[in-house]
């Protein structure tokens, strides 16, 4: 993956690259987020990694577990693995923070990668949901996102169409659109199997 900086024109929010896995031998992934006036996520949860939060630029709210925290330069808060957590910008400008991804997992940029493409060609809602459903459930299990409320209830069912639709190829395909750029003179080709 070459590409560090990804805008997302729906939700108006920078993400930079700042260390991947490779740059610290797999101990952690570092990016730096510029989140948008109302800009953040729902309550959720990853299985698989902890997520430390690090305010750089004004004020951020973080809630993880039942604390709600508003993080100012240089506090953070870290949300363990399984541990329900949140971050948005409760404030009237735009805030600055660092996320550290432990330990690294390359699937994470993968699907910034992805939701943000998506989100460049249109294929999101407003609020940078994908419309198209096989979009969603990869992009849920890639990311080893899980999340509480309406999304939570028909978890089930998306992680079993994530299923089918990487065996159609669609993960692949998102992949190859998104996180690869093309050599020069090459053109990326998407067979049949491995439709979007």
């Amino acid at each position: 993956m070459e590409k560090r900086v990804f805008y997302n024109p729906k939700i108006k929010d920078k993400v930079t690259v700042l260390k991947t896995s490779e740059e610290t031998n797999g101990q952690y992934i570092l990016v730096e987020v510029e989140l948008a006036v109302g800009g953040g996520v729902p309550l959720h949860y990853h299985t698989s990694f902890a997520e430390t939060f690090i305010a750089v630029e004004g004020v951020v709210g973080i809630d993880v577990g039942k604390q709600k925290l508003r993080l100012q330069p240089p506090q953070s808060a870290t949300a363990q693995k399984m541990e329900l957590h949140r971050f948005y910008n409760p404030g009237k400008a735009p805030v600055r923070f660092r996320v550290k991804i432990s330990p690294a997992q390359d699937r994470f940029l993968e699907s910034l990668c992805i939701g943000y493409g998506l989100a460049e060609d249109g294929l999101t809602s407003n609020n940078g949901t994908p419309k198209k459903f096989n979009h969603l459930a990869v992009l849920l299990e890639h990311s080893d996102t899980r999340f509480t409320g309406f999304i939570g209830m028909i978890q089930p069912l998306l992680l079993r169409r994530a299923k089918s639709a990487r065996k159609k190829g669609v993960l692949n395909a998102l992949i190859r659109k998104y996180c690869h750029q093309p050599s020069s003179g090459k053109t990326t080709v998407i067979t049949q199997n491995s439709t979007l």
